[in-house]
């Protein structure tokens, strides 16, 4: 750069310097990435919750499913308390030993499935995010996770 040049450099640069605030364009890109970064923590949220619900019901289910076990080894007869109802509202209150209070769906609060005969049961719940039924119909719709006296049944 010559001699004059040195000036106008100044002036470009010596101004950019000196400005106070930030440009449109600063402003625009800063917005944009803080709402990329809440779109994604949303979403992450959202799936995170999801997953922790479906783990409450698993593990609701194993409580019901570890009550009626815990029945059945202190029955005379080695049976399970006979419950055909449909929710689980209505076992019989001689489970309330191994089980006082029924747990309810996380999300609905409502009951999961019980069927419960004196040598088998089946217990349902429906599960968030899937979409494969097993045959068994929760008051919410079709259950897709079901247990019984073996483990999980289904899927």
């Amino acid at each position: 750069m010559g001699g004059g040049n040195r000036n106008e450099f100044m002036y470009f640069f010596g101004t950019m310097k000196s400005k106070k605030g930030f440009s449109l364009i600063e402003i625009l890109v800063v917005v944009t990435i803080i709402g990329v970064l809440a779109a994604g923590g949303a979403v992450s949220y959202t799936t995170v919750s999801r997953n922790a619900r479906n783990a409450k019901r698993k593990a609701d289910l194993e409580q019901i499913r570890a009550a009626l076990e815990m029945f059945r080894s202190n029955s005379v007869n080695s049976t399970y308390p006979v419950y055909t109802g449909g929710n689980c509202t209505g076992l019989p209150p001689s489970i309330d030993p191994y089980l006082p209070v029924i747990p309810t769906d996380p999300k609905t609060a409502s009951r999961y499935y019980c069927n419960v005969t004196t040598t088998n049961y089946t217990l349902g719940a429906v599960q968030e995010g899937q979409t494969n039924p097993c045959g068994v119909s929760c008051q919410s719709g079709s259950c897709n996770y079901t247990v019984g006296p073996f483990g999980q049944v289904c899927p």
